[in-house]
């Protein structure tokens, strides 16, 4: 179906066009921009008060499927991204098993296109069944139809497997995202170390352990020249070194996840293991370097890292509780109470950093309305308040510490390829 979306606010950074603007879709593509266009038979939608943006792309989520599926699905996954005003999702490789063969990749995307609706990109596998202990044969995942490189969650002791897939990489344009975590340091810690681990007697993860794992990590990139993404970072120190190293001409993008945002560590005071995340919830000091390290473009990406958990999995002593929270349905509504009506964001910034940055990283097509491109649009009420309620979700899992926080700003549509996949 064709449709003419009428009398919004259009908000594109790369052309540089905002204002009062429709936006006609014909064959799933953006036929053209401007005021008072002609539907010439497109199903007219008004979108009067509302923003039209690129669509959004979330570069960090966890589907579980396959081996998981008691947390998450590829359908339920996909529908809380299309109900969260995401576009497209990256789809992380830590699966059961793992995807680091073509097989499993083409199993992931081919269930994708049997949901229908929001966009996948499979990630591969960096090493052989996420061991770390030998490289996943990557030129076979590119070929497969991966998008990145990856051994989400699972830190590499081995530098020099590192450096070998760093070569490799650039031998198909494709960049390795870093999960930026010396495995030794603080292995035993559930939380960040600092003050809020004292007081509550838990064991702490120092920020050294993220900051010595991002010195190699850069180190490695200059070395081989490959392009690396620092995922989900969260310390002042790893901030710093990724400022530095862009400074120097290094291939590095990093992203920041709303949570890392907005939170720190005094929020595991009340042992919810709904704070419970990997990294973990930082000091104050961390979260206003991030900031800054957003505002000053150091970090590139806002992804959610959505991490699916059932409630009997999160309903332990926190200790024991696995590592993550979910993001799909509240990444969105987050950032704009939290970072944009604040004035630490302008639109324009995060359309970047959650619709255009994350597209230029991991090839996909530029996301701006441009005539000729794919109708891929979020449709946003800036004004429109809500509360968080995990009973809502469309995600399998309710894992969420901002359960009954009210957030002005909400997608009220999304368009995947010019096909309405969401609708509030």
């Amino acid at each position: 179906m064709d449709y003419c979306l009428k009398g919004g606010f259009v908000v594109d950074p790369v052309t540089q066009r905002q204002g009062k603007l429709d936006v006609l879709i014909r064959d799933g593509r953006i036929a053209a921009v401007g005021p008072e266009l002609d539907p010439a038979g497109a199903e007219v939608f008004p979108v009067a008060g509302l923003h039209i943006l690129p669509g959004l792309v979330d570069m960090h989520v966890h589907l579980r499927e396959p081996g998981r599926e008691d947390e998450e699905t590829i359908a339920t996954g996909l529908a809380a991204a299309a109900a969260g005003g995401f576009t497209a999702v990256a789809a992380m490789p830590n699966t059961d098993p793992a995807l680091d063969n073509p097989a499993l990749i083409a199993f992931v995307l081919a269930q994708a296109e049997r949901v229908g609706g929001v966009r996948l990109c499979a990630v591969g596998c960096l090493t052989k069944g996420q061991r770390g202990e030998e490289m996943a044969e990557l030129g076979e995942l590119v070929r497969g139809g991966a998008v990145a490189f990856s051994n989400d969650g699972v830190p590499l002791p081995n530098a020099e497997i590192l450096r070998l897939a760093m070569e490799y990489s650039k031998i198909f344009g494709l960049p390795i995202l870093l999960h930026a975590q010396d495995a030794h340091i603080g292995r035993e810690g559930v939380m960040h170390e600092g003050r809020w681990s004292t007081v509550l007697g838990l064991p702490g993860i120092p920020a050294l352990a993220e900051e010595v794992a991002v010195a190699r990590d850069l180190l490695l990139a200059a070395a081989t020249g490959a392009a690396v993404h620092i995922q989900h970072v969260s310390t002042a120190g790893a901030v710093a070194m990724i400022r530095q190293a862009k400074e120097q001409g290094i291939k590095v993008t990093a992203e920041a996840t709303p949570h890392h945002l907005i939170l720190t560590d005094a929020a595991v005071a009340a042992y919810d293991t709904n704070t419970k995340v990997n990294p973990p919830l930082r000091s104050e000091a961390d979260r206003a370097a991030l900031r800054e390290g957003l505002t000053d473009g150091t970090i590139d990406v806002i992804a959610s890292d959505h991490a699916p958990h059932t409630l009997e999995e999160k309903h332990r002593e926190f200790a024991l509780a696995p590592d993550g929270m979910v993001g799909l349905e509240t990444s969105l509504g987050l950032v704009l109470t939290e970072l944009v009506r604040p004035g630490l964001l302008s639109l324009d910034e995060m359309v970047m950093k959650m619709a255009v940055n994350p597209r230029r990283i991991l090839g996909l097509p530029e996301g701006s309305l441009t005539p000729g491109l794919p109708a891929d649009l979020t449709v946003v009420d800036l004004e429109r308040t809500w509360r968080v309620d995990p009973g809502l979700f469309r995600s399998k899992a309710k894992n969420t510490p901002f359960a009954g926080r009210e957030l002005v700003g909400k997608a009220v549509a999304t368009f995947v390829g010019g096909r309405l996949v969401h609708r509030e």
